[in-house]
């Protein structure tokens, strides 16, 4: 793997995020913010109704730059 990223000239950049350090993974910002912000003040009628509601506002994020790269710049990364 490592060869075909280094033949590739650049065009796809690695990083390691290691598991045992959330406060260095980007992701556990990204479910902070689904928790505090997107989901907050949410009342489900049912688990089904969280689950639609959680990957819809993931999903949301997705198009939204600024969340992605709050994530990455809380964790040192950017």
């Amino acid at each position: 793997m490592r060869e075909y990223l280094d033949s590739i000239n650049g065009y796809v950049q690695i990083a390691f995020l290691p598991p045992y350090a959330p406060d260095l993974n980007p992701v556990e910002y990204l479910w902070a913010w689904l928790k505090r912000h997107a989901l907050a003040n949410f009342c489900l009628d049912n688990i089904g109704e969280l689950q639609l509601t959680a990957r819809n506002k993931l999903k949301s994020a997705q198009h939204r730059p600024t969340i992605i790269a709050a994530c990455w710049q809380q964790a040192g990364l950017w």
